[in-house]
């Protein structure tokens, strides 16, 4: 069930019968913000590709490197997190205003469940920074900006984050066409911080379709290439576009790095 938004797309309203990304990723990370759907739907992928749950936890600890080299390296004080999820360790503004607390950051998703926990949970951490949220959908860009524009400074440095949820856009030609008006409105400086799933044999296929099969809203999976397509134009920071593991590993980490099939990178504005 579902009522319009502003810019015209359903937005959809909380259902307990059909299975949801953000909850299955949910369970998949050892949270209780889920139903017994979910935890279906999330078993039988796993029965399908056993793999997801250390992506899905391996994941999160990139996004924790990412924001910690941003915050902590590159000085970005100002971060649109696109495609919140539900809240779970670590969030964005807990990692950057451990390093900065003047950072500030603006998280984005339409989904009602998802904005309710937003709001009750990810509060400010430091009494210098901002953390807000904006209901807005990753399908509408010139929406995003505007509401963030009410917070972040777009004269200066922003980091904008995509982590694992560009699946959720059919067309790649859209998905490219998303992220580059995006990226537009930012000044140079500024950073474009990915991940997401890729594309890595017919198991991984069979456990994506079967999900959407139980009604819930497809996730596309792309090629490591066409996931560096998307940074055309921006400075490569290194280690370049590579498995999630692989992205500057924590020293405790180095020679017991897992190889898994997610990719990610981290890229500035010339």
């Amino acid at each position: 069930m579902a009522d319009s938004s502003p810019a015209g797309r359903p937005r959809f309203k909380v259902d307990a019968d059909v299975p949801h990304s953000a909850r299955v990723w949910n369970y998949w990370l050892g949270g209780k913000d889920n139903y017994p759907v979910d935890r279906a739907a999330g078993d039988d992928w796993v029965a399908l590709n056993p793999g997801i749950v250390t992506m899905a936890q391996q994941s999160r600890q990139f996004l924790i490197r990412v924001v910690r080299f941003l915050a902590a390296e590159a000085g970005v004080r100002q971060f649109l997190d696109i495609g919140t999820g539900l809240p779970t360790m670590q969030n964005t503004h807990e990692v950057a205003q451990a390093v900065a607390p003047d950072a500030r950051v603006v998280y984005v998703d339409n989904d009602p469940l998802v904005l309710a926990h937003a709001r009750a949970l990810l509060v400010n951490t430091t009494p210098e920074g901002v953390t807000t949220y904006l209901d807005a959908d990753l399908h509408d860009p010139e929406s995003i900006i505007d509401g963030a524009r009410n917070v972040l400074n777009f004269t200066k440095p922003i980091a904008v984050m995509f982590m694992g949820v560009l699946g959720h856009v059919a067309e790649f030609g859209e998905l490219r066409s998303i992220v580059d008006r995006l990226t537009a409105a930012v000044p140079s400086g500024s950073y474009l911080a990915l991940w997401d799933d890729t594309d890595a044999g017919e198991a991984k296929r069979r456990a994506s379709e079967s999900y959407a099969e139980t009604g819930a809203v497809a996730y596309h999976l792309r090629t490591p290439e066409d996931l560096e397509r998307i940074f055309d134009g921006w400075e490569l920071v290194e280690p370049g576009l590579v498995p999630v593991t692989r992205w500057r590993p924590n020293l405790a980490e180095v020679g017991t790095v897992q190889e898994i099939d997610a990719h990610g990178g981290v890229a500035r504005k010339p």
